[in-house]
């Protein structure tokens, strides 16, 4: 039985989705296309409709999600126009970050994954986190362009890193003392 076309997109656009959340959850390797496909409520062998091969999705999702991070972070950014990157921290550096790997930032969930693979997903990685540090350059203290940029890339290595620290430990105090001493370091008036 054929689908109309909005229904392929719709089924498309499911798939893209689903797979986000399974690839945060569990890494690019640690789900299968026949799992993605029952989650999304699919047969498995629709897929080959929608996508070459699971690297084609994978490298889909991860310029979904990556430009859905960019857009997040600069949706935060306005909205404080007075204290942009506190809000920034405010948002990324929280336990909802923390405990939802599937509904986080696909940096901090999969940039171990992309840093052991080569291709189309480490470049479209590689990218997305430019375009994180430019974002940050326009908003963190300094004196030169130089200056700016160094603090943003630190600024960058710190969020992501509290946040992946704090999933790596069973200990929540633990987890705690990353996420608020990060926090206060990148920003020292911070309330947390």
């Amino acid at each position: 039985m054929r689908v109309s076309r909005e229904k392929f997109a719709e089924n498309r656009e499911k798939i893209l989705s689903v797979a986000g959340v399974l690839f945060r959850e569990n890494g690019f390797d640690g789900v299968g296309v026949a799992d993605i496909m029952k989650a999304a409520g699919l047969t498995h062998g629709g897929f080959y409709g929608h996508f070459g091969s699971k690297d084609d999705l994978a490298l889909e999702v991860s310029r979904k999600l990556i430009d859905k991070v960019e857009t997040r972070w600069k949706e935060h950014i306005a909205e404080s126009p007075d204290r942009p990157l506190a809000a920034l921290l405010d948002h990324y550096i929280h336990w909802r970050t923390v405990d939802d790997p599937g509904g986080s930032c696909v940096f901090a969930t999969l940039i171990q994954e992309v840093s052991r693979s080569r291709g189309a997903v480490r470049a479209v990685f590689s990218d997305g986190l430019s375009v994180l540090v430019d974002t940050l350059a326009d908003i963190v203290p300094g004196e030169t362009e130089e200056e700016r940029r160094a603090n943003a890339t630190t600024t960058l290595s710190s969020m992501m890193g509290a946040v992946i620290l704090a999933r790596a430990v069973e200990d929540r105090a633990l987890a705690e003392q990353f996420l608020v001493t990060m926090r206060r370091q990148l920003d020292p008036e911070s309330q947390t």
